[in-house]
């Protein structure tokens, strides 16, 4: 499963540009046993399985011979992952992403081993495997030259702290709606300021919790888009 995403999309990109490195390992290579068991009942009884320390330590073990990075749990405990979040790891000379499965993970690995903790969401999975992939996607597109074009990343939703303004493409004209008229007026500056304007209408609408997390030295908002701000603010409070 995690080995597959290597031959698709921008994480292929990142493998054959070069800017990423990606391997997996799995615990049951590790386990030195006929039945490749990497799991058992829990102490005290209860549903479901554990995965066992033993094979869990070695394959990590392994995996830090040839990766300098942090241990990432991947855990419904964790931090809940946000763009911040992903571009700091995309930062990091490595990381070893720790996917649980069935009821988690012997507790003595996170204590010995893991070094960090993160979560996709409020929701539960099989297992940490598809959180870890998205982890990995995350901070493919951010590294340079995997994306054609760099501006893509800069401007995607929660990297300037708000949601992304609405997008428009051919025909001009669909099921009897059009193109806002701005943005076929090649006037670069109105397209600028629409899009900022729509993507705080947007976040105000949709997402108002991410205004407190704004830092208004980050944007270039003019009079009229800094009362605007104010104004989404303002109805917030009041609701």
């Amino acid at each position: 499963m995690c080995n597959s995403i290597a031959d698709y999309g921008i994480i292929r990109q990142a493998v054959l540009a070069g800017a990423l490195k990606y391997d997996s390992l799995d615990p049951r290579a590790f386990t030195g046993n006929p039945h490749r068991s990497v799991d058992a009942r829990p102490y005290g009884g209860g549903p479901g399985m554990v995965m066992k320390p033993v094979p869990l330590a070695a394959c990590i073990d392994a995996a830090k011979r040839s990766n300098p990075g942090p241990v990432v749990y991947l855990s419904p405990q964790g931090e809940l992952l946000n763009q911040s979040m992903v571009e700091e790891l995309s930062t990091v000379p490595g990381l070893i992403l720790l996917a649980g499965r069935y009821e988690g993970i012997d507790e003595r690995i996170v204590e010995s081993r893991v070094e960090r903790e993160i979560s996709i969401g409020d929701y539960v999975l099989a297992g940490g495997e598809l959180a870890a992939m998205a982890i990995v996607e995350a901070i493919a597109r951010l590294l340079p030259g995997v994306l054609g074009n760099q501006l893509s990343a800069k401007q995607d939703s929660f990297s300037n702290g708000l949601l992304d303004c609405p997008h428009f493409t051919r025909p001009e004209r669909f099921e009897g709606l059009t193109v806002p008229p701005v943005l076929l007026s090649g006037d670069h500056e109105k397209i600028r300021q629409w899009r900022l304007t729509r993507a705080l209408a947007r976040t105000g609408e949709r997402r108002p919790e991410l205004f407190a997390n704004i830092n208004l030295d980050d944007f270039r908002l003019n009079d009229e888009q800094i009362e605007l701000l104010k104004a989404y603010q303002l109805e917030q409070e009041d609701d």
